[in-house]
């Protein structure tokens, strides 16, 4: 179970408001792994999704981030988008998507290997790149939501057809349902006292609305016989329809009524969507983080009541967390700021065209990484080395930019620790820019999705928690991996682990 976007700090900042069955009965009775963290720079939900699901860094599944740039084909890739499959059960362009981007094999693909194929393996979440990559290249299903229908989706790439029960849930419109609602706080305002004001300027709000409550009828519906599903994904009631759905799978799959081990990796997306506009410190993702607990709590007691918690291995994580927004910080005095990409990319535009005559020098920015344009290179016969070298000094004279690292650089040093080995951990000769920057702490990238991630320990450090079989009640305080998590799910199923996974396995769970 992987709630996007959820800090390390939410489960202590947030306690005494959980409930017992949810997230407090994980931490009680299960392993809490306190010092787990990602060990890459570019934080992002499919690269989070994709190293849980390997047990890989990104410069061996080459999931570098959300989007990334093909010098050769001159176009953008996104992480799973696949032209060649077709939409089950929804819009046309909703569904083509597959996990073949991705290069490494998962858990869940070692685990259908070792049962002959008899296991079932599915991946579900709002995000497709979280359902896709969280299941792997020979899932039996991933299914995601259509922000045009409000269906549960998938490709061609899966099946031919939705399955019949998978049709008859979406039939009963629960997204339309949710939406009917109003979202008010689950408590009095006044108790939500973790959080800022549900007044705070700091919010970017949705559809210009940033406080309690939210008529969802009247905002997801602009015009009469019109209605935008995609805002339940800015709402808690995404992962109550995320658990329904989950509900609905493992009842008519199945789930664990055989001696195969079956595996379902459920992301709860909607924290992403809701951090994008309110923040990490907003009443409303404080309300989201007390709803998700309520449904973590129906979704154990179901599952124990399915097929008994003492034969299901629970794990809850986050693919990142969400750094704190700058002008929040700037407010209380702690050094912070906007990088603007735009701009610095315009000068250093300017800047190249100086140096080496007018052209279209850089092709590409996507999170912190610079493509140039390699046939201008070339074809003008520069060397490579000596315009990434250029490039990467004059970045590194911008306020906010704490590092620029050439690929050049990357692949022929080797860094065993510091924020360069965080870049080469994340670095893939094929996909990557040829110049990466880090910025500085308490600064961060504000892309189009208001959303700020960071490269510190806000954003990588995230919560851990094993429950259920095998497991017995401890915490873990030393330093966890996130590539620790399949190789170690791989020695309780006694399997191979996924084909280039680099973790270790968690010795204090297994001994």
């Amino acid at each position: 179970m992987v709630v996007d976007q959820m800090r390390y700090d939410y489960i202590h900042r947030y306690w005494d408001k959980f409930g017992d069955e949810g997230i407090r009965r994980l931490v009680m009775s299960g392993t809490f792994c306190k010092n787990a963290a990602y060990d890459y720079l570019i934080n992002e939900t499919a690269v989070g999704h994709a190293t849980v699901a390997t047990g890989a860094l990104p410069s061996h599944h080459g999931i570098i981030s959300n989007n990334w740039y093909n010098n050769l084909q001159e176009e953008v890739v996104y992480c799973v988008a696949d032209e060649k499959t077709k939409t089950m059960g929804g819009n046309y362009e909703s569904g083509q998507f597959s996990p073949k981007q991705m290069l490494a094999s998962t858990i869940g693909d070692e685990i259908r290997l070792s049962s002959n194929f008899k296991s079932k393996v599915i991946g579900i979440a709002l995000d497709n790149s979280a359902a896709i990559l969280s299941a792997g290249h020979s899932a039996n299903y991933a299914f995601w939501y259509d922000n045009l229908t409000g269906n549960w989706i998938s490709s061609s790439y899966y099946v031919d057809s939705l399955p019949a029960w998978a049709r008859e849930f979406n039939e009963k419109k629960l997204a339309e349902s949710y939406l009917d609602r109003t979202w008010e706080p689950l408590l009095p305002l006044a108790e939500y006292e973790e959080s800022t004001s549900d007044t705070s300027v700091f919010e970017t709000g949705l559809e210009g609305r940033s406080v309690f409550p939210y008529d969802l009828e009247k905002i997801s519906k602009p015009k009469r016989n019109e209605r935008n599903f995609r805002i339940l994904k800015y709402t808690p009631y995404g992962n109550v329809l995320t658990r329904d759905f989950a509900t609905a799978v493992v009842i008519n799959e199945e789930l664990g009524k055989d001696q195969y081990t079956d595996y379902l990796a459920i992301g709860f997306s909607a924290n992403e969507y809701i951090g994008k506009y309110f923040g990490s410190n907003s009443v409303e993702m404080q309300d989201a983080m007390l709803r998700l607990d309520l449904e973590l709590a129906h979704f154990i007691n179901f599952i124990d009541d399915q097929v008994g918690e003492q034969n299901t291995l629970f794990i809850l994580t986050s693919d990142h967390g969400l750094a704190y927004q700058p002008a929040y910080l700037i407010h209380h005095k702690i050094p912070s700021g906007d990088f603007n990409p735009h701009s610095s990319l315009s000068l250093l535009g300017s800047y190249l065209n100086a140096i080496y005559g007018k052209g279209d020098w850089v092709k590409y920015y996507y999170g912190q990484q610079i493509y140039l344009n390699h046939e201008l290179i070339e074809t003008s016969g520069i060397s490579y080395q000596e315009i990434q070298d250029r490039t990467a000094q004059f970045l590194i004279q911008f306020t906010g930019v704490s590092n620029a690292v050439t690929s050049y650089t990357l692949q022929t040093s080797n860094f065993s620790e510091g924020i360069f080995h965080k870049m080469q951990n994340g670095y893939h000769q094929k996909r990557s820019g040829d110049v990466i920057i880090n910025l500085a702490p308490g600064w961060v990238e504000k892309n189009d999705g208001d959303s700020y991630h960071s490269s510190y320990l806000g954003d990588n450090h995230v919560p851990l928690i094993f429950y259920g079989w095998k497991i017995k009640r401890s915490s873990l305080t030393r330093p966890v991996k996130m590539i620790d998590i399949a190789p170690t799910i791989s020695y309780f199923l006694e399997i191979s682990r996924p084909n280039v996974s680099t973790g270790d396995i968690i010795l204090e769970l297994v001994q």
